[in-house]
């Protein structure tokens, strides 16, 4: 897949605090920006369908010691490379 360079207008204090957090996570801007919006389109795709009828395909996870965020962080990432073909 492709990159596109963009221009958006964003509100100044939005965008400050994206940044922070993106230092904070120790990632791109730009990572994390695709993230979003590949979250949002998901959401959408999604927003009409009948959860009742979808089976639950995973196991709860049981950790000790790891810090969720972390675990949660690598399994968005795991999921972007799966939906993006990496």
């Amino acid at each position: 897949m492709g990159k596109v360079k963009t221009s958006v207008y964003l509100d100044e204090e939005l965008w400050k605090e994206f940044k922070e957090l993106a230092q904070r996570e120790k990632s791109e801007v730009s990572k994390l920006l695709e993230e979003a919006l590949m979250n949002y389109l998901i959401n959408e795709v999604l927003k009409d369908v009948d959860d009742s009828e979808v089976p639950l395909w995973f196991e709860p996870l049981k950790v000790k010691g790891e810090s969720s965020e972390k675990l949660v962080r690598e399994m968005r990432d795991d999921r972007e490379k799966r939906l993006l073909g990496h």
